[in-house]
């Protein structure tokens, strides 16, 4: 049970970083697209 929380901890950390990392590249993208 508890091992299995972990992973669930490690995969939600795991998406909330993907999701960060989006997302940051999406201003990104704003970013350049503003600028042209």
């Amino acid at each position: 049970m508890i091992s299995q929380m972990k992973a669930l901890e490690d995969e939600n950390r795991r998406l909330k970083k993907m999701y960060a990392e989006m997302s940051m590249q999406a201003e990104l993208l704003k970013e350049a697209l503003g600028k042209k």
